[in-house]
């Protein structure tokens, strides 16, 4: 068998050399054009079809739209811009196919399609595009490589974006960046507070501030302050549930053990649902480099992680329910069912448990007031842009913060770490704390903790306390960073497992002590808990997954067990 080839004088057609930072420049890769063996089978998946000249074959907003190989002609790629006008995203040609990320979730697309000439092609239907995924591996590697750098083009160039306006300081502005970069949906930040464009949208549409953030999206009602759900149902990123349906798994959660739980399940046969209360990747996927897990030498971002893991769980047929929190658990008769927030619900034989922790807050009499509004939980290229070149103080002593206080010094005038204890050594990797004692860009400030805020509406001034002298520092600090502790999430469980004193979900163990089959199993026959959610757990992302993918072994004996 033939393995896909590509057409390598396309990029000396185009006068365009690869650059690893635009995937726009890696033509080879992200444009690949295949080779006539390797359309030849492909076509066994479609029915060839002539297209007439400037038919529009796909448009942003659709759902499950088909895939195209062109055998001739040509295919534009194109968005429409925010005055209305159409862009070129690209222009593709014999050997060359069409699609996006889309095609694997059946999101909305971003953008649209129509034939410049007649134009011939291989028209794939969405569940024969997923067979060919699944039994071409070769040619599936060529597309779902392409597939992932178009998303990442889309993103460094605002492909397909919409247009958040408000400010960029501001808590529910910061909240809906925060909820679209997770999720891998482009978009572009007018800033009210320096922008001239958005201060004159503001005066063209008579905007009151309680309105901001605004958003926009093409051929769409402006959005006015969206919470998440809503913004997700707006953009597409939601699904619709059937009640009815009754999947072999469903997998709460979608941080590393949850996503590798779907991987596996999914992979090995089980009608796999995941469900996400705000985006892939969990606490893991904030962090800005994991250089510490295994096959990655030179580091790999949480981002990076999570949106590989979601491609590869999507590739095997597992259905990602993303912006759905579950709120409760019947539990009382299998299958049991879960609830979610916006009322639907959903049932299955089997549930994995991976909500995993939230980071505690501070004791201070007005924290909430700056929460969103210089008191963060997590550093991305987002809250970096607030802080260029000032001082940031990070609170905790644990990896996520070491990560964090390295990522920030590369750009901050100062990193203030913050800890209770006398050092790092007890709770953080060396390899991270050898880097963050050798910067001259970080300060270590032990037996130490956080005792006063102050600014109006923003953060403006914190003051830091030693525990033992009593004496305080008070810093001109608008950026705070809180990562200390950790709370599980299980207060949707409605009391159907044991927990421990704590609020983590014991496993291993029935309600009488006898020890159960599986180390992940619960108290609750079906059910089990992976992750840091789970009683006991390494709070590491390579233990998460390698949980994660250890559990699906015993829900298979629990939904096929051997004859006695």
């Amino acid at each position: 068998m033939a393995k896909p080839t590509l057409d390598i004088d396309q990029n000396a057609d185009q006068g365009t050399q690869e650059s690893p930072d635009d995937p726009y420049e890696r033509v080879a890769q992200t444009f690949p054009r295949l080779d006539q063996d390797t359309v030849a089978r492909i076509a066994a998946y479609g029915a060839e079809e002539v297209i007439a000249q400037d038919t529009l074959i796909f448009e942003r907003g659709q759902r499950s739209i088909d895939f195209f190989v062109l055998l001739a002609g040509e295919v534009e790629i194109f968005e429409i811009d925010e005055h209305g006008q159409s862009q070129t995203v690209t222009v593709h040609h014999a050997g060359q196919f069409t699609g996006e990320l889309h095609l694997l979730n059946g999101r909305q697309s971003l953008v649209s399609g129509r034939t410049r000439v007649e134009t011939r092609v291989i028209r794939i239907e969405p569940a024969a595009f997923r067979r060919l995924i699944s039994a071409e591996p070769d040619i599936a590697e060529v597309i779902l490589r392409a597939l992932i750098l178009r998303r990442v083009g889309s993103l460094k160039h605002s492909r397909g974006a919409i247009s958040v306006i408000g400010s960029g300081h501001g808590g529910d502005t910061l909240r809906i960046q925060r909820f679209l970069s997770r999720n891998a949906y482009p978009f572009r930040l007018l800033d009210i507070d320096t922008d001239p464009h958005a201060r004159d949208l503001i005066e063209d549409c008579t905007l009151t501030p309680e309105q901001f953030p605004v958003v926009l999206s093409p051929g769409k009602p402006a959005l006015f302050n969206p919470g998440n759900a809503a913004l997700a149902d707006a953009l597409g990123l939601a699904e619709t549930l059937d009640s009815q349906r009754i999947y072999d798994l469903a997998v709460v959660g979608a941080g590393p053990a949850g996503l590798a739980a779907a991987v596996y399940g999914a992979s090995e046969g089980l009608d796999t649902i995941v469900i996400e209360s705000l985006a892939p990747g969990g606490q893991a996927g904030t962090s800005s480099k994991i250089e510490n897990y295994l096959g990655f030498p030179t580091g790999i971002s949480g981002a990076a992680l999570a949106g590989r893991a979601q491609v590869q769980a999507m590739k095997f047929g597992a259905n990602l329910a993303i912006s759905r929190a579950v709120t409760g658990l019947d539990c009382e008769e299998s299958p049991y069912t879960l609830r979610l927030e916006d009322g639907q619900t959903l049932r299955a034989r089997s549930i994995i448990v991976a909500t995993g922790v939230r980071y505690r807050k501070l004791d201070l009499p007005n924290y909430d007031d700056f929460e969103g509004q210089g008191i963060h939980y997590a550093a991305t290229p987002i809250e970096q842009k607030l802080c260029l070149n000032e001082e940031v103080v990070v609170v905790g002593g644990g990896n996520s913060a070491g990560q964090a206080a390295v990522f920030l010094s590369r750009s901050v005038a100062h990193v203030h770490i913050l800890v209770r204890g006398h050092g790092l050594a007890a709770t953080m990797s060396d390899y991270l704390v050898q880097r963050l004692m050798s910067s001259p860009k970080v300060t270590l400030h032990a037996r130490s903790e956080v005792t006063a805020l102050e600014g109006k509406p923003f953060l403006q001034q914190v003051t830091f306390t030693h525990r033992d002298t009593g004496a305080s520092t008070t810093r001109p600090v608008s950026n705070l960073f809180v990562m200390i502790g950790a709370e599980p999430n299980t207060d949707w469980l409605d009391g159907c497992l044991e927990l421990d004193r704590t609020g983590f979900v014991k496993t291993g163990y029935d309600t009488n002590g006898q020890l159960l089959r599986s180390a992940y199993a619960t108290t609750l026959p079906g059910v089990y808990a992976v992750g840091d959610v789970r009683s006991g757990s390494v709070k590491r992302v390579a233990s998460s997954v390698g949980e994660g993918s250890v559990v699906v072994q015993a829900i298979h004996q629990y939904l096929h067990p051997e004859p006695v």
